[in-house]
């Protein structure tokens, strides 16, 4: 039971919410240990109230999943977890979730309730709009990333606003065509595939590439950006971007990945080793030079 119920909270998609340290590390703030503590707290925040999401989903779609060949030995479908203890998780989950944030700040209160509502819509109305979908989805890494910049009290750049929602659109539109592409009898796995063709999903996976890499260039190259951070070296950080949106590319088209980018993250080493490079150089060229 207790097996069931960890699976159904879903913990390796707990490494979405490092989105919420994003802030604490371009704001200059890595070296102050009272900000280091909130923002990990706001991380916990997001990993209660986004397990709570995915119960909810379960929850309500899991007469579905027991038709489908893989969804159906999620807990709730599979009758490992009771809907009524499917719905104390959630309350339980959301509760602390919401507790914690009011105790940081009734913003980042307000910010993981946008979330969990945004969340619901979503499970009831949104994933069935084309291209609607994904933007909800990449909305949701929006507020992951403004919520760690209202927990420390900085401002949210709105260069960290872009590049996370074209960052989650390029990886939203890529998880889609990869279902689309690779899974067998895609439309009972998500009914939106449907309203997808992969000819459409190559013309928007190529325009919001584009735009991720031009965005993250002229990002590193902003006089503003240079003045506040006190560094002119941040554009060293472009090649890691570019290897790690090509290699993702890879993935998708060659190596039939790109179902689950948290997976790819975990599991793909030369990802891995390029964000900890990538992780590593903004570090040095933040805090050392």
């Amino acid at each position: 039971m207790l097996r069931a119920i960890i699976k159904l909270a879903r913990p390796a998609h707990w490494l979405k919410n490092g989105v919420v340290l994003a802030a604490l590390v371009f704001a200059g703030e890595l070296a102050h240990i009272d900000m280091i503590g909130i923002a990990l707290a706001s991380v916990v925040v997001f990993c209660l109230v986004s397990s709570g999401v995915y119960t909810f989903n379960d929850l309500i779609d899991r007469q579905r999943d027991r038709l489908h060949p893989v969804k159906k030995s999620r807990p709730l479908a599979s009758g490992a977890v009771s809907p009524a203890a499917a719905i104390a998780m959630i309350i339980l989950l959301w509760s602390a979730g919401f507790a914690i944030s009011f105790l940081i700040g009734l913003p980042l209160l307000l910010i993981a309730v946008a979330y969990v509502a945004l969340n619901i819509v979503y499970s009831y109305l949104l994933k069935n709009i084309v291209i609607i979908d994904v933007m909800t989805i990449a909305i949701g890494f929006v507020l992951r990333a403004y919520a760690g910049a209202v927990a420390i009290d900085v401002p949210a750049s709105k260069w960290l606003i872009i590049n996370t929602m074209l960052l989650a659109l390029f990886l939203g539109f890529g998880k889609r065509r990869h279902e689309l592409v690779y899974i067998q009898d895609a439309e009972s796995h998500r009914t939106i595939l449907s309203k997808y063709s992969a000819y459409l999903l190559d013309q928007l996976i190529g325009i919001v590439t584009a735009s991720v890499v031009v965005v993250y260039m002229l990002y590193t190259f902003s006089p503003e950006v240079s003045e506040k951070l006190h560094t002119e070296y941040l554009f060293v950080t472009i090649p890691f971007v570019l290897y790690g949106i090509f290699r993702y590319l890879y993935l998708i088209h060659k190596e039939e990945k790109g179902g689950s980018p948290t997976r790819v993250l975990i599991t793909d080493r030369p990802i891995l080793l390029n964000v900890s490079l990538w992780l590593l150089t903004v570090v040095i060229v933040l805090y050392v030079l």
